[in-house]
């Protein structure tokens, strides 16, 4: 893949998530201008994240007969015309309405983006590919909040979705540059195209463990603010937004993840590795110190992204001939347990509070690297 490619796939892979967290920051003003209450609001991410579980797969077989250029082109203009009519500020069902269809398309840019990736990227590099757009994803996820926040503080949420929709648009003319898909991979899917991918040796453990770790990180970020304001009620929302900061820690393990397999001697032992961080780090919040749980987020990111940084290259290589539907299994997977993660674990901390919280998602990290420790060395994601 030549390098300009590679970039406009990068730039399309941090819009993509831009359009899905813009929205997080601005629920307070939000809620305010579509009169509604908190819960109502919270429903704009909610409607979003929830087709990212199911979605994927139905693109991965698309993938398989349609060119992944062509569903990045009509994805993204699509995508930019729902945030351009965001902009027009309807009512909160006309929003709702359209963040839902935001959340039908997103799975196909993502899947068509990991696909696109894994056809075009030397194999000696797919790896090295893989981890570059899982940095590109966490980035995109925080400049996505950043850059929504900022621009409604000065110009207004509406110029906010304005602008994400006209960036959309420039993207959609750049993909229109972008080399075609390898013709050759374009053939007739067979029914149980999706038993033998499973069947694949190493990927049902591959899904399991992506499923468990984004569970247990999706929780975690979904209740620390709760567990925030519980240890220093006087706790504001910029302090708080400030514990997130460790998420950027996301990009620099997830560029260094191949390196780090390198070393380790395999990708088995670093996603081992990666586990067991996620794991210490889940355990450690259960320290009722606000500063050590600022420091924690560091750990809890750099483990959860070293595993996201390379399951997608080893899945890849694991199928090669069905990576439409593997990509979209894994993009399923993976927003799965986030939006799992992101409210089941909320009924055992009502329940029994923040330390049986913290043991549920413990028992669940202790499961995603027992499946990754007991693997083949080869099928160890």
């Amino acid at each position: 893949m030549s390098r300009s490619d590679f970039l406009v796939i990068l730039f399309s892979t941090i819009l993509s998530f831009t359009v899905l967290y813009a929205p997080q920051p601005l629920l307070p003003l939000l809620a305010a201008e579509l009169g509604v209450g908190r819960p109502a609001a919270s429903l704009l991410i909610t409607v979003t994240l929830l087709p990212l579980s199911i979605a994927p797969v139905a693109y991965g077989f698309m993938l398989e007969s349609v060119s992944a250029k062509r569903m990045l082109i009509g994805a993204s203009l699509l995508l930019a015309l729902t945030s351009l009519a965001l902009a027009l500020g309807p009512d909160y069902g006309g929003f709702l309405l359209l963040r839902l269809l935001q959340g039908l398309l997103l799975p196909a840019m993502l899947t068509a983006l990991m696909t696109y990736i894994s056809a075009r990227a030397e194999p000696a590099r797919l790896g090295q590919a893989m981890a570059v757009y899982v940095a590109s994803t966490v980035l995109g996820g925080f400049s996505g909040r950043a850059f929504a926040g900022l621009v409604a503080e000065w110009a207004g949420w509406r110029t906010a979705f304005l602008l994400i929709g006209l960036l959309l648009l420039a993207a959609a003319l750049l993909l229109l540059r972008l080399r075609a898909d390898p013709a050759s991979r374009f053939t007739r899917v067979p029914a149980g195209a999706i038993g033998d991918v499973l069947r694949t040796a190493g990927l049902g453990r591959s899904y399991l463990v992506i499923f468990c770790a984004f569970f247990v990180f999706a929780s975690l970020l979904n209740f620390l603010p709760f567990r925030l304001i519980e240890l220093d009620p006087g706790l504001g929302p910029s302090a708080i937004a400030l514990m997130y900061t460790g998420y950027l820690m996301g990009i620099a393990v997830s560029l260094a993840a191949e390196r780090i397999a390198t070393l380790l001697g395999s990708r088995k032992q670093a996603v081992v590795l990666g586990l067991g961080l996620q794991l210490a780090a889940t355990v450690l919040f259960m320290l009722p110190a606000v500063a050590l749980l600022f420091a924690n987020m560091f750990l809890l990111c750099a483990g959860m992204f070293l595993v996201h940084g390379l399951l997608p290259g080893l899945i890849n290589e694991l199928a090669p001939e069905r990576r439409g539907i593997v990509n979209g299994l894994y993009v399923g997977a993976y927003y799965a347990g986030g939006s799992v993660g992101s409210f089941a674990p909320g009924l055992l901390l009502a329940a029994g509070g923040w330390q049986t919280f913290i043991l549920g998602l413990a028992t669940v990290a202790t499961l995603a690297l027992l499946t990754a420790a007991t693997a083949p060395r080869r099928s160890a994601g």
